[in-house]
């Protein structure tokens, strides 16, 4: 009998070890970390004031050197795609959870952590850059913590008027004489109050395939996304030269371009959501 109680709490042992080895070699989820590279062509894009001697300065198509001081843009309703074309999506209707102000200068929100992804292979990531219309409300109380994240006065990521959420802000300069380069995209409302509606839908939904298959199980792997930011003079769809000034050309300052000089930036970076849906963004490396 005492021989028989120690074979049976082996055996107990002995399957309650194999349940927990199977359980680490095969879970059922893990992350996966979206790393975002923001570039000018290959290079990495360094921030400086007019006179910078370090800033990265690009040179357009038309010649035009330009630089950044500032540059941010939102990534939400992030869906991954599994090999067999299914799409698992990650709290696509949760700013608070699954959306993110991308800030160049804040290294830390250059790495965007998926917590829980079910365990498998993706072969493409599907992204917005700025918010969908239904989301696009400046709502405190639903989510506090992208509100106040977008709101921060180093961040600054809402429209004056309290119409939804800035999409993307750069500001710089441009020119050999420095001229001043400020670009903020969003959806923006037409109407008067009381009685507005949708104007431009600057929200635009990014698809890209993976260069191999991001597998998902006891590792957890990283998808690095390069935001190659020469398109936004230099893009698939238009070729921008910046003008300063009070014409319906002037296109440097927020509040000089009109909505039609906007939606060529918006295109130009996010695709027109038909023959480009991935505008200046592309996957460079996935790691295991």
């Amino acid at each position: 009998m005492q021989h028989l109680k120690k074979y049976l709490l082996l055996s107990a042992f002995t399957l309650g070890l194999t349940s927990c080895q199977n359980s680490d070699d095969n879970p059922v989820a893990n992350n996966v970390t979206l790393e975002f590279n923001n570039t000018f062509k290959n290079q990495t894009i360094v921030l400086g004031e007019a006179a910078s001697g370090t800033a990265t300065v690009n040179t357009s198509a038309e010649g035009q050197l330009h630089h950044f001081s500032e540059l941010k843009y939102v990534i939400s309703n992030i869906r991954l795609v599994k090999a067999d074309g299914n799409e698992i999506p990650y709290k696509v209707n949760d700013l608070d959870q699954g959306a993110t102000v991308v800030d160049q200068s804040k290294p830390e929100t250059l790495r965007y952590i998926l917590g829980n992804i079910p365990s498998g292979e993706y072969k493409k990531i599907k992204f917005g850059l700025g918010i969908k219309k239904e989301l696009n409300i400046l709502d405190q109380l639903r989510f506090p913590k992208f509100y106040a994240t977008a709101g921060a006065n180093d961040t600054q990521m809402m429209w004056e008027w309290g119409a939804g959420y800035r999409f993307t802000k750069l500001e710089g300069f441009y020119g050999t004489d420095n001229k001043q380069m400020s670009i903020h995209t969003g959806s923006t409302i037409k109407g008067s109050e009381g009685n507005y509606t949708q104007g431009v839908d600057a929200y635009r939904d990014i698809t890209l395939d993976l260069p191999k298959n991001a597998i998902v199980d006891n590792k957890a792997p990283k998808i690095s996304i390069k935001a190659d930011f020469d398109k936004l003079l230099t893009g698939k769809i238009n070729t921008i030269v910046l003008t300063s000034g009070t014409g319906m050309d002037g296109n440097a300052t927020p509040n000089i371009h009109t909505a039609n000089q906007m939606v060529k930036f918006v295109d130009n970076i996010g695709g027109n959501g038909s023959g480009d849906i991935s505008g200046m963004f592309s996957v460079s490396s996935v790691e295991n």
